[in-house]
């Protein structure tokens, strides 16, 4: 599966649409993730115990975009686009969401 962010494929020609693929996974950010990522915040560098659910949220959402395309008959999802927020009450949630357009490239 061909997934891209922008409306075409180099050397690909769009020979079919196959309608919107959309995904949303949203993960909770449990309490010693906060309290890690406030430490890590106060002394400087990158916050791994954000990272790596946010990595997983975004892989999962991917993959279900993908699914969604290879159900529909295609072979590509092109115009992607990924959002990521914090949801949930005082952000104790992390989403992200993605969305694009099935099609048949050749």
């Amino acid at each position: 599966m061909i997934l891209s962010t922008t409306n075409s494929i180099e050397g690909k020609a769009v020979t079919r649409y196959h309608g919107i693929v959309a995904s949303e996974v949203i993960l909770g950010a449990n309490v010693f993730r906060d309290i890690f990522a406030g430490i890590r915040d106060f002394v400087g560098g990158r916050s791994g115990s954000y990272e790596k659910p946010l990595r997983k949220a975004r892989e999962m959402a991917f993959e279900e975009i993908s699914d969604q395309a290879k159900d529909a008959g295609a072979n590509a999802v092109i115009g992607i686009d990924i959002d990521y927020e914090v949801i949930g009450e005082q952000g104790s949630m992390l989403m992200v969401s993605i969305s694009g357009t099935a099609v048949t490239v050749s």
